[in-house]
């Protein structure tokens, strides 16, 4: 019997060491830090984010998520309870993000400020100040990608419209317009060749009449000096005409010289002068 009382009173003993021990790593561990309740309600979504998760201020641990739950009084609404260490410079201007732990997918609350209203919200238990949250980054890249998937689209759309039965027709219609046309230049030069290899021996035709003139006007003048005073006029005036001629016959020449294609097109318009139709003055005079 004695030995059983010893028993019993060593197993009792034992128990309560254990629990003592259980209380006192509880104890050593508690946070001892008084922190400051804070509220966020939001509409957006919060993968990842659970209860006892961390809550960072520009990547500085400075409290935790205690509680998510829905707002009974907005449907739709999430209510993320916080605890924040005291000093943590909660102001007006102050805002909220999910951030990710690497590829974990594990989320957890990042405060930051744009320093907009630096006035500081004081919150307690009774009445506790709400933090406003701001999409993260992944929320703007679903947001941007889901843009830029309905733009590919319209783009789509628009691509298979104009490339539709019909338009196809009339873009193949003017293929083949633009390539005859093509074809058509490719011809201008091979039949400009014969007049192009003819303008050589024209000039030097032209050339050798000129010559010719001037020496007959030569001449008539020579024999000006020999004829009597009723023959000198008309000698007169057929000289005249005759350097005319030649000065026009060397003026013709000179302009095939320079823009062969004037047999062909006629010769380019000449710039208007001072009181022709058409004329303007240089900016600089005006």
């Amino acid at each position: 019997m004695e030995n059983k009382s010893h028993a019993l009173l060593a197993g009792l003993f034992t128990i309560l060491l254990v629990a003592a021990a259980v209380w006192m790593g509880i104890w050593l561990n508690r946070d001892r830090v008084q922190r400051v309740p804070y509220e966020i309600a939001t509409r957006l979504s919060i993968p990842g984010l659970n209860p006892q998760a961390a809550v960072r201020y520009r990547g500085l641990d400075v409290g935790k998520v205690e509680k998510i739950a829905f707002d009974p009084k907005s449907p739709g609404q999430i209510l993320i309870s916080l605890s924040i260490s005291p000093d943590t410079p909660i102001t007006q201007s102050t805002y909220a993000a999910l951030g990710y732990q690497g590829v974990t997918g594990i989320a957890y609350v990042q405060f930051d400020d744009d320093g907009s209203k630096p006035e500081l919200v004081p919150s307690s238990k009774d009445n506790v100040a709400r933090i406003e949250m701001r999409p993260s980054v992944f929320d703007n890249l679903q947001t941007s990608g889901q843009a830029l998937l309905e733009q590919t689209r319209v783009l789509a759309d628009r691509l298979n419209a104009l490339l539709d039965e019909p338009n196809r027709k009339v873009m193949l219609a003017a293929f083949r317009d633009v390539s005859q046309a093509a074809k058509k230049l490719e011809t201008i030069p091979k039949q400009l060749e014969p007049t192009m290899t003819q303008l050589p021996a024209v000039a030097t035709e032209a050339r050798q009449a000129m010559a010719s003139i001037n020496s007959l006007s030569k001449e008539i003048g020579e024999l000006s000096h020999n004829v009597n005073a009723d023959t000198m006029p008309k000698i007169n005036r057929l000289s005249s005409e005759l350097r005319s001629t030649a000065q026009q016959l060397e003026r013709t020449v000179e302009q095939i010289n320079r823009q062969p294609q004037s047999l062909l097109f006629g010769p380019n318009s000449a710039t208007p002068g001072p009181g022709e139709t058409g004329f303007a003055a240089p900016e600089g005079t005006r």
